[in-house]
């Protein structure tokens, strides 16, 4: 083996203490954000609430000219996520989110708190600790995945990790507890959970392979032709059948199931003289101010009171600007979202226009990471209900005529032409796709079936009524 001494340059952006926040703050729901705000107010003397109530509301009319950008330059929270590592440490006044989970509340515990809680007692590196983060955020109240692996690699906006490495944490969180959470269907959900049974587990492997292979065959084809394709007997094809049964569809319904789940909107979002108006709700984020007349008081006294006062208000000062950061970038990214869904707004899901995280982020020139964090768990109010932001956001599928439509204007036709159907003939996914065809929405047929058993609409024969 031969030693040698190399010279490597390269850039690496450092990230301020303040800028941390600025970030931290935007990522959090509104409830984080509430609670960071009173722990703040707590821990900070100088800190204190408005007294008089502000008429005024931060908002925008989307037919108005762009917002400027007058952020705190030193507070732009447009950066990647490889710089904010859970190892940096969080400013002294902000609280961490993640780090509340040494002593468990099973009264008011959350699927997200369960999770991290496990992920607190698992052994993984900074990189891989933020993976695993953004993995628990990506699911749903049923434990299943509500992001592709590659769409969260994409978010991450992490330059030196690989797929691979998410895809190797992934499977590391799906062997948490709840049994067959972190799966992206029910098929692997119950592959999951069969793997994880001892491998005595009688008929164990026969389930997998019924699970694999004919789990959409499973409620109509007869027994004896799925034990004939497996290769084994119907009494060995029932006893497996009953061990799927046995198994969990929703793990994580289990925790945090029985409590009521309540959505505060971060934007309101209302129809005013014809035009679109955008408003942050004044109440997720209450004004504070620098209580004046306790840092003069502070300044005119010791030397220790002078030193508290300094450190303390440049703590509150940098916390006032994060906050004013985190409302300035999302109400950007709201205003633009309204811009392009106005069809929405006016005539329903019908009228999604196709959108992703990269139109939005050069329009209002953040980074696609930035507007991530920016719309995942923020909620905005709108007269056809409250959405989260994500919503919002579908691919894009090409029709003949050069024109394009949204996945859930797609799923919305689909939605519309099975509910417009004869129950005693209804409509193939063939005969669905050659009706949206006739609307210039080219549609291949498999991709028909994947929406419409995403929005829980089942085969043809199994809506058929007789009568």
């Amino acid at each position: 083996m031969k030693q040698a001494l190399q010279l490597k340059l390269g850039q690496q952006l450092a990230l301020t203490p303040q800028l941390q926040q600025a970030i931290k703050l935007l990522q959090m729901s509104t409830i984080d954000l509430q609670q960071v705000i009173e722990e703040t107010l707590e821990s900070n003397a100088l800190l204190e609430l408005e007294s008089e109530a502000s008429t005024d509301q931060d908002g925008t009319d989307v037919d108005a000219e762009p917002l400027s950008d007058d952020s705190p330059q030193e507070l732009s929270v447009d950066a990647a996520w490889e710089d904010v590592l859970p190892s940096s440490a969080p400013p002294p006044t902000v609280a961490s989110a993640d780090n509340d989970f040494t002593e468990r509340d099973s009264a008011e515990e959350s699927l997200q708190g369960h999770l991290r809680w496990q992920l607190n007692l698992t052994r993984l590196s900074d990189i891989d600790h933020l993976i695993a983060l953004s993995l628990i955020d990506a699911i749903d109240t049923d434990g299943r995945l509500t992001q592709h692996p590659e769409s969260i690699h994409n978010d991450l906006g992490l330059e030196d990790v690989e797929l691979d490495e998410v895809m190797a944490v992934l499977h590391r969180l799906q062997h948490f507890e709840p049994a067959g959470i972190f799966a992206a269907d029910l098929r692997e959900c119950l592959l999951i959970q069969l793997r994880q049974l001892p491998s005595a587990t009688p008929y164990r492997d026969l389930g997998g392979a019924l699970v694999s292979r004919h789990l959409a065959q499973l409620p109509t084809a007869p027994a004896r032709q799925l034990a004939r394709k497996l290769r084994t007997t119907e009494p060995e094809l029932e006893a497996a059948i009953a061990l799927i049964r046995s198994l969990d569809p929703t793990p994580g319904a289990r925790i945090g199931g029985d409590q009521t789940e309540y959505v505060t909107p971060d934007v309101f979002v209302r129809q005013q003289n014809g035009r679109w108006l955008v408003e942050l709700n004044p109440e997720i984020a209450p004004k504070i101010r620098v209580n004046e007349h306790y840092v003069a008081a502070l300044n005119g006294g010791s030397s220790a009171d002078r030193g508290y006062a300094k450190v303390h208000l440049q703590e509150a000062k940098w916390f006032m600007k994060s906050l004013q950061s985190r409302n300035e970038t999302l109400l950007k990214v709201a205003t633009k979202i309204v811009e392009h869904q106005r069809g929405f707004l006016e005539l329903g899901e019908i009228a999604m226009r196709p959108l992703v995280l990269a139109e939005i982020a050069s329009e209002v020139d953040l980074h696609e990471s930035t507007v991530s964090r920016a719309t995942t768990r923020k909620y905005m109010h709108t007269p056809r209900g409250t959405f989260e932001l994500k919503y919002f956001f579908s691919s894009r599928v090409l029709g003949d005529d050069g024109g394009d439509s949204s996945s859930t204007a797609i799923k919305a036709a689909i939605k519309r032409l099975v509910g417009e159907e004869n129950p005693r003939k209804p409509l193939s996914d063939s005969k669905l796709c050659a009706l949206l065809g006739d609307q210039g929405i080219t549609v291949a047929r498999r991709t028909i079936a994947k929406y419409r058993e995403q929005i829980s609409i089942p085969p043809s024969n199994e809506r058929k009524r007789l009568n």
